[in-house]
């Protein structure tokens, strides 16, 4: 009951009611924004999409009305942060219309289908009939194709769901309405289909949004995210990976035989005694040309090529690498060469093309699909990963080789060996080289 103070005439009492009234109408109007504690940032306003860019929009894309983002069932497109985001919790309350479909992209791209290039954590009606037979990775709140959330933590359309969805390296978790439905850690999924089909599930930053795309009616509001990046630490390892390097000398590599007993085809047929003599050779030589120097190999230009120890054979691995003008140098997978090193512009053959191409390919794609070296000096970041005959390469986050057949440069009529040693390539120049991490992939 609302209460008028004693002395107001009739009119004036009747003005206050109204005007108390249109507040009231107008704060029903606009959600009360929850405050979700410390370290949070506010990524809409509730008024406009500043810090928020729209990529392949569809009709109004997205439409900003009473403190929600709206996105209509002839709208859409990608509505991705400005911002990049690698370790974070974001929150958000969402509502779909009857068989709403959107989703919310994690460590994404701005080109390409986020929920292949990126992640994507599905926005989905699960309870109408035209979603009655989808696979288990495509319903609500599921990373698409590569999680199944667990079902049934979802409200029915036209009511507000609250979400959490926490990224920590390659661990996800997902709670929808108070309940977990995905607690995944992302270095479990090995299938090859899976991992050749969304390679953008392993990167380690990207944008977040909204992927939205009909045929109906989904909001969003209330939408904060915590970033939780912290620095890198040189050679430390990320959970489930292996450092091939320990920051401060040469365990677990060996050198490279000179040619020809560089190639595996050569020295799988040189006797026991011959090849230990070449192997003591070679490791003398990696002493005197490789060292290392402020937590990073460096090579010197003057000895050959480096190996480890160990042979491998599918796996994912990161390796940062750096150059001066002119350098050229490789990462050969398995004892094959290689995913290229260069200088993009100082190469014959091949002005401007840059590195991560599998160079020695004849009958498959061999060039990088873009240049994304840094400039010349500045180190740069390859994630490769190598399953069966089959190589990704990301460099600087940028996918350069999607899924390529990696061919037998030694032995062009077999396929490629199906293990072997990593070696890191010389070819007469300075090199460094650093935070090289792996880990293993199960073998169907």
């Amino acid at each position: 009951m609302i209460r008028m103070r004693t002395g107001l005439s009739a009119a004036a009492g009747a003005v206050a009611v109204a005007a108390l009234t249109a507040s009231l109408v107008c704060a029903a109007a606009t959600p009360a924004v929850a405050q979700p504690g410390k370290g949070f940032t506010k990524l809409f306003d509730g008024h406009t999409l500043s810090g928020w860019t729209l990529v392949g929009g569809v009709g109004p894309g997205y439409v900003v009305k009473d403190g929600i983002i709206d996105c209509p069932a002839d709208g859409g497109g990608k509505l991705m942060t400005e911002k990049e985001y690698s370790d974070f919790v974001f929150r958000c309350e969402f509502k779909l219309d009857k068989a709403g479909n959107n989703g919310i992209g994690l460590r994404a791209p701005l080109e390409g289908d986020a929920a292949y290039n990126g992640m994507e954590c599905q926005v989905l009606d699960d309870y109408d009939p035209m979603y009655a037979h989808l696979e288990p990775g495509q319903y609500c709140c599921s990373i698409y194709k590569v999680v199944a959330a667990k079902r049934g933590a979802l409200k029915p359309a036209g009511q507000w769901n609250r979400e959490e969805i926490t990224a920590v390296g390659r661990r996800i978790r997902v709670v929808l309405n108070g309940q977990t439905v995905v607690d995944a850690d992302l270095n479990s999924v090995t299938d090859p289909h899976v991992i050749a089909e969304h390679p953008g599930f392993r990167r380690r930053s990207g944008h977040l949004g909204f992927l939205g795309h009909g045929p109906s009616e989904v909001q969003f509001r209330d939408i904060w995210v915590k970033d939780l990046s912290k620095p890198e630490q040189d050679n430390r390892p990320p959970a489930g990976f292996a450092a091939l390097f320990n920051g401060r000398d040469l365990t677990g590599w060996k050198g490279v035989p000179d040619p020809p007993a560089d190639s595996p085809a050569v020295r799988a047929k040189m006797p026991t005694d011959q090849l230990a003599a070449a192997q003591e050779k070679a490791n003398q030589k990696m002493r005197e040309h490789w060292k290392v120097e402020n937590g990073a190999l460096v090579y010197d230009g003057k000895g050959f090529s480096l190996a480890t120890a160990k042979d491998y054979g599918d796996f994912e691995m990161f390796v940062d690498w750096k150059i001066e003008k002119g350098g050229d140098s490789g990462i050969y997978l398995r004892g094959s060469p290689q995913v290229q090193i260069w200088d993009p512009e100082n190469h014959p053959g091949r002005p401007g093309e840059g590195s991560g191409g599998l160079y020695n390919n004849q009958k498959n794609p061999a060039g990088p699909l873009k240049t994304a070296d840094k400039p010349v000096g500045q180190w740069n970041r390859f994630q490769i990963l190598m399953q069966g005959d089959r190589v990704t390469v990301f460099l600087n986050g940028e996918t350069v080789v999607l899924n390529t057949p990696l061919e037998n440069y030694w032995e062009r009529d077999k396929p490629i060996y199906p293990t072997g040693e990593i070696e890191l390539q010389h070819h007469g120049s300075h090199l460094e080289f650093k935070n090289i991490y792996l880990r293993e992939l199960p073998r169907k």
